[in-house]
């Protein structure tokens, strides 16, 4: 009799450990895709953050870590922040009124329009899988200009 509770109990552990296993798995799958995200929306992160106010490098790479929890070097925020600045989407001028210069980066207005019309986009696909997912039914590209103004309404916060 000990024997089959002993079996039982053994049983019990291994699913318990099992399910632990998958729970494990799965919070790293979530932690994989919101990398993937991060990285795929990393210049409109960039140029949402200098919308608010000019930024230098550290600060940037701060405020991603604060606000997303994932962690990007210097070596991925400053060749990005390299290109937008190439592009005309930031521009860059060094601040030495502190004790250690900082290159401080701000939105130029091309970047502006770059945001706006990104954050639109990113808008419309979202809206586009919430209702072709919720009611079976897709938005049409032809449909965009009418979107537009409750787009802007909704805004980047909606999906950050």
């Amino acid at each position: 009799m000990s024997r089959g509770r002993h079996v039982v109990h053994k049983s019990n552990r291994k699913t318990v450990q099992h399910k632990s296993k998958r729970e494990k798995n799965m919070v790293n799958n979530q932690k994989e895709v919101q990398v993937k995200l991060m990285k795929g929306l990393l210049d409109l992160i960039i140029l949402q953050f200098l919308n608010t106010q000019p930024m230098h490098g550290y600060q940037i790479i701060t405020k991603i870590r604060k606000s997303f929890g994932v962690y990007f070097g210097p070596s991925t925020i400053y060749p990005l922040l390299g290109a937008l600045e190439k592009k005309g989407f930031v521009n860059s001028e060094w601040n030495m009124d502190n004790e250690r210069p900082r290159k401080v980066y701000r939105l130029t207005n091309e970047g502006q329009s770059m945001l706006s019309f990104t954050e639109d986009s990113l808008n419309l696909i979202c809206r586009k899988i919430s209702v072709s997912t919720s009611a079976g039914v897709t938005v049409e590209p032809s449909n965009r200009a009418a979107l537009k103004p409750m787009l802007k309404k909704i805004g980047a916060q909606q999906i950050f």
